[in-house]
C-alpha cells in the first residue's frame, strides 16, 4: 500500500510518520508556497498541485486523484480540514479505486450535518441538547424566526448545520439578538462551508465540552476511548485539550463512552471518529455532534493509551479487525495535555501573524511530544490555518503533565514572528485552570477581564507555585475520593514527591 496524504503541515507529517513505521511509502501534495515545506521533504514522492489558494490546490479533488494515479498510490489519507469530511471526495476516491482512509461517504453525510446527527443520537437513545429538529427555513419572517426560537428557549445558539471549528455560530441571549445572530451565522456559514443552513440549540450555561474518541472496524466492532476534556476554548474553538478530565468519574466515563458507541454503531461507523458532548453543572451529558475524521487533539489519547491511532486507521482501511482490549482504552495511563501553538499575536486579539521563521528551537525531554509542520527558514503562509505545532506533555498525574508543559514552553523558541506561546505560559498558571474549574466560557470571560494586559513570561518561582497548586488540588480531590470509595489514596501525588514539597505544603 502506498498512501497519498491529501493535506499539509503537521498532520501530513504525522500521518507520514505512522506510514514509515509501518513500512509504507507516502506521497505528498503541495501548493506553490509549500514547495519547501517539511511534509514535502518527508514524503517518498511529492506532486505539485498549483497556486496557493486552497480552492486551486488542496481542495481540488481532480488534482489529488490525478496525483495518486501518477505516483501509483493506492490509498488516500485526508488528515483533518480541507477535504477530510467531504463526501464527494470520498466517493471520488472510491470511483478511482483508491482506498479512502476514513468512514464512508454515506456515513459522512449522515453525521456531517448536525441536525441529521442529532436524529441519529435520538434514535440511539442518547439525550441531545434541546433544539430544532432540522434546519430553520431560510424564508421565515422575523416574527416567524422568533416564534421558532421561543419553542427552544433562551439563551440559544444559532449554529451552522455544516462544518465546525466555531464558524457559523452566534449566541442570542434574547429575542432582541435573534435576527442579527441568524443573519451573521448564515453569512459566515455560507462563506466557510458553502452552506448557509442553520438551526437553533439551547445554550447550556457554563458546560464542559467532553469528547470520546471511537474506532470502528468493517466487521461491526465499535470501541470508545477515555474522554478528552476540551473546555478551554476561545470563541468556540479549542485551545487546550487534556485527558482524562478531572470532572469525569469512572461511572460518568462509562456512561458517556457507551453513549458514543451507541451513536456511532447506529450510524454504521468505520475508522476513526469523535463524538462530542456537553456536560452541565449537574453532571448530565448531552450529545453535541460527531466529527467524522481524526481530531487535532488525538495525540493526548495516544499518550495515555499507548496506541497509534493513525496506524489503526490504516489497518482498519485494509480490512483488519479491531483486536484492542476495551478496558485498556477506557483506563488512562497517566495524564496528557496539548497546547496548539499558532502564528498569532495574542496581544492583538489573536490576529494571524504569518511570516518567516528565522529561528526554531523545539521543546523536548521527558514526557514531551512536539508534532510540528514547520522548520527554520520556512514561511508560514497567509493562505491556510496558522498552526505551527502541537506540544503535548505526558505525566504520571496532572500536576506533572502541567509542570512538563510549562518547562517545554519555556524551551520553545520561534524567532521571526509572534506566537501563542506567551498566552499558554499565562493560562497554565490560571488558578481556575490549575484547580480544574473550567467550562466552555471560562477563557472568554478571563480574557475579557484582562483585556489590554500583556502576556508576559512567567518567573520560575510562579511556575513552581503553580505546579504545587495543581498538586494540592489533585491530592485533596484524591483524599475525598478515597473517603467515598473506601480506598487509600493518601499518598502525595508524584509531582510533590519528586519536587520535595510535601512538607512545605503541610506547613
Amino acid at each position: 500500500m502506498k498512501i497519498l496524504v491529501a493535506n499539509r503541515g503537521e498532520i501530513a507529517v504525522r500521518v507520514m510518520r505512522a506510514c514509515r513505521d509501518m513500512g509504507l511509502e507516502t506521497v505528498a501534495v503541495y501548493s506553490d508556497c509549500d514547495r519547501s515545506a517539511p511534509h514535502v521533504r518527508y514524503a517518498d514522492q511529492a506532486v505539485a498541485l498549483g497556486p496557493n489558494p486552497p480552492g486551486e490546490s488542496y481542495l481540488r479533488i481532480d488534482k489529488i486523484i490525478d496525483a495518486a494515479h501518477r505516483t501509483g498510490a493506492t490509498a488516500v489519507h485526508p488528515g483533518y480540514g480541507f477535504l477530510a469530511e467531504n463526501p464527494a471526495f470520498t466517493r471520488a476516491c472510491k470511483d478511482a479505486r483508491l482506498t479512502f482512509i476514513g468512514p464512508s461517504a454515506e456515513v459522512m453525510e449522515l453525521l456531517g450535518g448536525k441536525t441529521a446527527a442529532r436524529q441519529v443520537a435520538i434514535e440511539a437513545g442518547v439525550r441531545v441538547v434541546p433544539g430544532t429538529d432540522g434546519p430553520v427555513p431560510d424564508n421565515l419572517s422575523d416574527a416567524d424566526l422568533m416564534a421558532v426560537a421561543s419553542t427552544v428557549g433562551y439563551p440559544l445558539m444559532v449554529k451552522a448545520v455544516a462544518g465546525g471549528g466555531g464558524k457559523g455560530m452566534r449566541i442570542a441571549a434574547g429575542s432582541e439578538d435573534l435576527v442579527n445572530a441568524v443573519r451573521t451565522a448564515r453569512s459566515e456559514a455560507r462563506t466557510a462551508f458553502g452552506d448557509a443552513a442553520i438551526y437553533f440549540e439551547r445554550r447550556l450555561l457554563r458546560p464542559r465540552h467532553i469528547e470520546i474518541q471511537v474506532l470502528g472496524d468493517e466487521h461491526g466492532t465499535v470501541l470508545p476511548f477515555v474522554e478528552r476534556e476540551c473546555s478551554i476554548q476561545r470563541r468556540h474553538q479549542k485551545v487546550i485539550e487534556e485527558t482524562p478530565s478531572v470532572a469525569v468519574t469512572p461511572a460518568l466515563r462509562e456512561a458517556i463512552a457507551s453513549a458514543a458507541a451507541a451513536v456511532t454503531r447506529r450510524a454504521g461507523y468505520t475508522n476513526a471518529g469523535t463524538v462530542e458532548f456537553l456536560v452541565d453543572e449537574g453532571g448530565d451529558f448531552y450529545f453535541l455532534e460527531v466529527n467524522t475524521r481524526l481530531q487535532v487533539e488525538h495525540p493526548v489519547t495516544e499518550l495515555v493509551t499507548g496506541l497509534d491511532l493513525v496506524q489503526w486507521q490504516i489497518r482498519i482501511a485494509r480490512g483488519e479487525r479491531l483486536t484492542l482490549d476495551p478496558g485498556r482504552l477506557l483506563t488512562p495511563r497517566g495524564h496528557a495535555i496539548e497546547c496548539r501553538v499558532y502564528a498569532e499575536d495574542p496581544e492583538h486579539s489573536f490576529m494571524p501573524a504569518p511570516g518567516l521563521i528565522r529561528h526554531l528551537r523545539s521543546p523536548s525531554g521527558p514526557g514531551i511530544r512536539d508534532d510540528s509542520g514547520v522548520a527554520a527558514g520556512f514561511e508560514v503562509p497567509i493562505f491556510y490555518d496558522s498552526l505551527i505545532s502541537k506540544v503535548i506533555a505526558w505525566g504520571e498525574d496532572r500536576p506533572q503533565a502541567i509542570s512538563r508543559m510549562a518547562r517545554a514552553l519555556s524551551e520553545y523558541t520561534v524567532g521571526g514572528l509572534k506566537t501563542t506561546i506567551p498566552f499558554f505560559q499565562w493560562i497554565l498558571h490560571d488558578p481556575d485552570f490549575l484547580a480544574g474549574r473550567m467550562d466552555t466560557t471560562l477563557l472568554d470571560r478571563v480574557l475579557a477581564e484582562r483585556e489590554g494586559q500583556p502576556f508576559q513570561e512567567v518567573s520560575s518561582e510562579s511556575e513552581e507555585a503553580a505546579v504545587i497548586g495543581a498538586a494540592l488540588h489533585t491530592y485533596l480531590r484524591g483524599r475525598a475520593t478515597s473517603s467515598s470509595q473506601g480506598r487509600d489514596l493518601g499518598a502525595a501525588p508524584s509531582a510533590w514527591r519528586r519536587a520535595g514539597r510535601l512538607d512545605a505544603l503541610r506547613s
